[in-house]
């Protein structure tokens, strides 16, 4: 029985430039700590 609440998933917005959800699930694992608009 957890102590804590459970977390919200978030809610993944799709690339902007393609609009696509899996594009961006990719480009957000590539670019941990990087700027994803230079990619």
């Amino acid at each position: 029985m957890p102590r804590r609440r459970e977390v919200p998933k978030r809610e993944i917005l799709p690339d902007p430039k393609y609009g696509n959800v899996e594009l961006a699930k990719f480009m957000n694992v590539i670019m941990q700590g990087g700027k994803k608009a230079v990619a």
